[in-house]
């Protein structure tokens, strides 16, 4: 297939100036380079770019010589990272398949076989992943047919939808992430492709599961993509504990109920346990205790039969997510009585407020309606209040670092000349 390339239908003022400073440099070197993958989607899909992603003809090496502040990273895959502020661009060599007649000794190692941007362009998973966009001279790079499926607001696989399911099990969440991110519709062969692999998500390593889960939670409909996800029969194998509620229309109106709102209730939704609290939340009062109003002990419900599956094994959440979890729970109780909380002295105050699991217990009573918006916004400016009352204000004073003894012998290797 010809190179494709057309006047792109995407936001200029969106991509952001670093990321272009990096490509001018690259094509200054001889280099051919692109932004790549979901940047180029989100742009022409009408959605700003949280990351810009860059693919170039130049080796690692190449690349680090000549872009200031990167660093090449990865053990297997190698690429490299640049470094601009507070910001991080990754920089990936163009790559192909393996073929294993090009490689009768096996193949190099990690993947680090380079080719062509065509060849790079068809490794990808779905068509509109795999555009390309030349930001200096303003055109859109196409292998796929992207284009056209950004035009119908398609999700297709590239290649056969069902060996590359099997090949990555994760592409069956992925489609129904990017499907509901930018409301698109799944393609019909991609979607029987789907249904039959069902089962094969859980045989994908748990915490890319746990990442997929947490990229569907912070997705502003996110509801519509788990319900999908149990219409396809999905569900069942990546988060098994919800098969119960899905199974009642009571408990599916009481789950849905939260994660329609879940955004109302988290305040960062990049940290993954405020995330995770409202999901088990809702679990939870879908499926063991509607009245938020009765205590829950936290060491009762981390050892509950039903949340040590969901915990460890579905959701893949660490030993401090599930106690801090657990503890929110048992605290957001004391929370719903004000007026004791307004009786209290300040030490005592401070006491509750610096149980680390207090601002999670704020989230979650907000979303039992245990407290109102107000009583929130009182609890959280408290909060403030004393954490700053009882932060040192000694300027000048800090702790010294640490001195590091180095024997000279053992590591005069290491001393530049």
């Amino acid at each position: 297939m010809e190179q494709a390339k057309s006047r792109p239908r995407l936001h200029l003022e969106w991509i952001d100036l670093d990321a272009l400073d990096i490509v001018k440099r690259l094509q200054r070197e001889g280099h051919t380079a692109y932004l790549v993958g979901g940047c180029v989607r989100d742009l022409l899909a009408g959605t700003p770019p949280k990351d810009f992603d860059i693919a170039t003809t130049a080796s690692p090496q190449q690349v680090r010589r000549s872009i200031y502040n990167s660093f090449i990273i990865g053990r297997r895959f190698r690429l490299v990272l640049v470094k601009r502020n507070d910001k991080q661009f990754e920089v990936a060599t163009f790559r192909k398949e393996y073929n294993p007649t090009e490689f009768p000794d096996g193949p190099p190692p990690g993947d680090n076989i380079f080719g062509s941007p065509e060849e790079d362009a068809r490794r990808r998973d779905f068509t509109v992943n795999a555009l390309m966009f030349d930001p200096v001279k303003g055109e859109i790079i196409d292998f796929c047919n992207g284009m056209s499926d950004i035009n119908e607001h398609l999700i297709r696989m590239i290649g056969e939808p069902g060996p590359r399911l099997i090949e990555d099990p994760i592409r069956i969440l992925r489609a129904l992430r990017l499907a509901h991110k930018l409301r698109f519709s799944i393609e019909a062969n991609l979607r029987n492709a789907i249904a039959t692999h069902a089962s094969d998500v859980a045989k994908s390593v748990l915490p890319r599961r746990r990442e997929e889960i947490l990229k569907i939670l912070r997705l502003t409909e996110s509801f519509l993509a788990i319900q999908e996800a149990h219409d396809l029969g999905v569900l069942q194998h990546l988060i098994p504990s919800f098969g119960e509620i899905f199974s009642s229309a009571d408990k599916k109106n009481i789950f849905s109920g939260y994660i329609h709102r879940l955004h109302q209730f988290v305040d960062d939704p990049s940290q993954p346990v405020e995330l995770f609290a409202i999901l088990t939340l809702a679990y939870y009062r879908s499926t063991i205790e509607q009245d938020p109003t009765v205590k829950v002990h936290a060491n009762d419900l981390i050892e509950h039969p039903k949340f040590q599956p969901l915990f460890r094994n579905e959701l893949g959440l660490f030993n401090y997510e599930q106690r801090l979890i657990a503890r929110a729970i048992h605290l957001q109780f004391d929370l719903a009585n004000l007026s004791d909380f307004e009786s209290k002295k300040d030490n005592q105050k401070a006491a509750l407020i610096n149980n680390e699991a207090f601002g999670i217990a704020l989230l979650m009573a907000y979303a039992d309606h245990l407290i109102s918006p107000g009583q929130l916004y009182y609890l959280k400016s408290e909060q403030e209040r004393l954490v700053t009352q009882n932060r040192p204000n000694r300027p000048g004073r800090h702790r010294p670092h640490r001195r590091i003894k180095f024997n000279k012998d053992k590591n005069e290797s290491f001393v530049k000349k």
